[in-house]
């Protein structure tokens, strides 16, 4: 774990420490002179007597005891230089910033274990190898700018990768995103991301105003540890916001080359973050963004003002909120309407986007402002562009903006896009600890982002209406491989899961008496191909014997068919549950509308087993189809309560049935409070 020495060190020392600043171990010196460590500092370097003015050592053994090394030299000398300051000069905190390690390969993997070894017997903390460094209040110790003005109230910032570490910072910068800690974890020899949260977690009372987490993840190790305690901090009342890099095939190798650890499955990860209450960010604009809505006021509605100056902005806005859930909502109080009307220029709109034109003054911005805090209840937060051609100073509405967001109890958004323009009046706006959101597109997306991020599940497993003790004797009856529909049935069984009658069949006869037992119209399906549609192992609404005849004759020629199974027809909407076992994470829950539509769309939404009924009805109420399940243009919707019911069961069942590896409900056909399974395919592994 993250310890004092490394946070807090009151002695360091830079080995490989050099006159020059365009290597990293002289640029580490200079960082850490320039931004005033008021501790020990030390450098080491066998050809050097002195080096930037500070107390340089030619051996290590004349080194004194120091609290924190930061090692900037060559990857083969690294594990001895950590073993002889771990064991004889008290070093309980390493940054390695050096790379040649386990991202080149096993030998490069045996130097980087040989250092975590060592300092894990001596009760040390070791960040890195491959990484920029560590920042702290104490010390800036990184070879990188720019190095951002810290602040008590800023963010907490971790990162996989020390160069998009730098980008992050820099994006954060110009938009008034400020920092109190940044720690990167390169290849994690020993300290991972996960071990930073536990930190951050356990230590939170002594971090009240740290309310903001950032993460830059190449790699979940630990998902369980990840999840504890992750989501214990979001619960305390922080906000986190994370990009999970390597989320496809390429970008896994990708992640994989740069940090040495194989990245883990997307659908995982979004699922891990959704349990966890983690706004999940896909890039460093995405993440600073979303990072400036956690430091203004918490929007606590869907309802928004926009207050501009010009057309087309407001218009990208209003499109990006909307796409996203939120609301650009009418304002209803006429007479407060009409009372603000006229406190502005003639031509002026308030309607929402409330318009008060190009010549629109402070004065008129903070009368708009007042009204939408306290005249139009319906307003939850308000997003207010004023950009300039460059003509005049707009400073006197900065001032206003500025005032207007201490004072009003609901958010406010300010998008100043004009950076170039009035370059110093934003830097000004800045300086009151603003924060500023030059695209609007941008601040929508990630706006309705952070509002449709669920709160972090509970740890409960729901049991109800799931017979553990059968689900176990049923899957330990079972042979490795696809189950037979008869087993499918029991397991749908034991965890009250409704499946549509079916019986398999072997002959004509057997089709034409289960055809008859089950009630005209069937379905008749193909038992043995996996995809069934393919190869036309799927006939509908089959009214007579002859049909059944024709059909099963037909279907038994297909390549693979051992069986034809006849079942009830069911109406209604098509859905979709499938899962996957992931190793680490366990089983990924997905969901979405059914049939061809799950392969072609891609509409699903993942959760990670087991689910609660709050997290399955997030899942549903974020698929874009999610209209189609409600009801729509008239035709009957699905009850969403009855499809959670059914996703959380499965969920239980999958927990209690770690043996099976995938599982695929498609379709399940609703209609109102009836919701049947008509087709699953579920594959074990002993």
């Amino acid at each position: 774990m993250l310890n004092r020495q490394l946070l807090s060190p009151s002695s360091i020392v830079v080995v490989g420490a050099s006159n020059d600043i365009t290597k990293p171990g002289g640029k580490i010196l200079k960082n850490l002179l320039e931004h005033e460590y008021k501790g020990e500092l030390r450098a080491f370097n066998p050809n050097r007597n002195n080096i930037q003015g500070v107390a340089t050592f030619n051996k290590i053994e004349d080194l004194p005891d120091t609290d924190l090394a930061i090692l900037a030299v060559p990857a083969k000398d690294c594990p001895e230089i950590v073993e002889i300051l771990a064991f004889t000069k008290n070093v309980r905190a390493f940054i390695v910033i050096s790379g040649g390690f386990s991202e080149t390969g096993p030998d490069g993997e045996i130097l980087e274990k040989r250092m975590a070894e060592a300092v894990n017997n001596t009760g040390g903390c070791l960040i890195g190898p491959n990484c920029i460094g560590v920042i702290t209040p104490e010390y800036a110790g990184v070879f990188t700018t720019p190095i951002p003005h810290l602040r008590s109230d800023g963010c907490d910032f971790v990162s996989g990768s020390g160069a998009t570490a730098v980008f992050i910072i820099e994006s954060a910068i110009p938009k008034g995103v400020h920092f109190s800690r940044i720690i990167t974890v390169g290849n994690s020899a020993q300290i991972k991301i996960e071990d930073v949260l536990e930190y951050w977690d356990l230590h939170s009372t002594e971090e009240s105003m740290l309310r903001v987490k950032l993460l830059y993840i190449e790699s979940i190790n630990d998902p369980d540890k990840f999840l504890l305690h992750a989501r214990s901090l979001v619960n305390k009342g922080f906000r986190l916001a994370a990009i999970k890099a390597g989320s496809s095939k390429a970008g896994s190798r990708a992640a994989s080359s740069h940090t040495g650890a194989m990245a883990s499955s997307d659908s995982a990860v979004e699922a891990l973050f959704r349990k966890a209450g983690i706004v999940r960010c896909y890039g460093r604009e995405e993440l600073t963004t979303v990072a400036g809505i956690f430091m203004t006021k918490k929007l606590t509605g869907k309802n928004i003002a926009i207050i501009t100056h010009a057309g087309g902005p407001a218009v990208m806005l209003t499109d990006a909120l909307e796409s996203g859930g939120l609301n650009i909502p009418q304002l209803a109080d006429s007479k407060a309407k009409e009372s603000l009307k006229n406190k502005l220029f003639e031509g002026s709109s308030v309607e929402n986007p409330i318009d008060f034109l190009a010549t629109g003054t402070a004065e008129q911005l903070g009368k708009i402002i007042d009204a939408c805090e306290k005249d139009f209840n319906e307003i939850d937060g308000m997003a207010v562009i004023f950009g300039s051609p460059g003509l005049t100073s707009v400073k006197d509405v900065y001032h206003v903006l500025d005032q207007k967001m201490k004072s009003c109890k609901k958010p406010i958004f300010p998008i100043l896009p004009s950076v170039l323009n009035v370059k110093k009046d934003i830097a000004y706006f800045l300086s009151h600890g603003n924060i500023n959101f030059p695209d609007e597109v941008l601040l929508g997306r990630a706006l309705t982002r952070v509002y449709r991020t669920p709160a972090p599940s509970d740890d409960k497993i729901v049991l109800e209406g799931v017979d553990v003790p059968q689900i176990r004797r049923i899957i330990e009856s079972c042979q490795s491989g696809q189950l037979p529909p008869d087993k499918i049935h029991a397991l749908f069984k034991s965890a009250s899961i409704p499946i549509a009658r079916e019986i398999v069949t072997l002959s004509e006869e057997e089709a034409v008496s289960a055809a008859h037992s089950i009630g005209f119209p069937v379905v008749m399906k193909v038992v043995g191909p996996i995809h069934k549609t393919d190869v036309g192992g799927v006939s509908l609404n089959i009214r007579s014997d002859e049909s059944i005849r024709l059909e099963f004759n037909r279907m038994m020629k297909i390549p693979q068919t051992t069986a034809v199974l006849i079942a009830n027809q069911a109406e209604g909407t098509e859905l979709f549950i499938g899962a996957k076992y992931e190793p680490k994470f366990g089983h990924v829950i997905l969901c979405g509308i059914g049939g061809i539509y799950v392969e072609v769309l891609k509409d699903v939404t993942s959760g990670l087993s087991p689910l609660s009924h709050e997290e399955a009805l997030s899942m549903i109420r974020n698929l874009k189809a999610y209209p189609i399940i409600k009801g729509f243009r008239g035709k009957p919707g699905v009850n969403r309560d009855k499809f959670a019911e059914i996703i959380v069961r499965l969920s239980t069942m999958l927990r209690f049935a770690t043996e099976i590896k995938e599982m695929d409900i498609n379709p399940l056909i609703g209609r109102g409070d009836r919701i049947v399974a008509v087709d699953a395919r579920i594959t074990i592994e002993k």
